[in-house]
């Protein structure tokens, strides 16, 4: 199983960043692989969920409105598309799920809001 993120960086507020999750090592269809942030001595929260299908979102309360969780069971691949962006965002972003009935991760992407 892997789980790899990109397109994370430096933005300033109220600018807008996509990052990416490329999936492989098991079938994309049947599992959930959510959105996730970190920042230096907190828990990890969870941002944005979606269904298998992608037809079903759910969202982080403080990014509502602004972050949108996408997917696309063809390229195997989720999304999000973050607007808006704010100083709080500031974090490493994960995508992760629950995959042969463990914890998945990827390796993080750092997304900082700056001027």
């Amino acid at each position: 199983v892997q789980l790899v993120e990109s397109g994370g960086g430096l933005v300033q507020p109220g600018g807008s960043l996509t990052l990416s999750c490329a999936a492989s090592g098991f079938t994309f269809t049947q599992y959930v692989v959510n959105w996730y942030r970190q920042t230096p001595g907190t828990e990890r929260e969870l941002v944005a969920t979606i269904t298998r299908a992608g037809d079903t979102a759910n969202y982080l309360d403080s990014v509502k409105g602004r972050f949108t969780i996408s997917r696309d069971n063809s390229k195997k691949e989720v999304y999000l598309h973050m607007n808006d962006l704010k100083f709080d965002d500031t974090a490493v972003y994960y995508c992760g799920g629950v995959i042969f009935g463990r914890d998945y991760w990827g390796q993080g992407a750092q997304v900082t809001v700056s001027s």
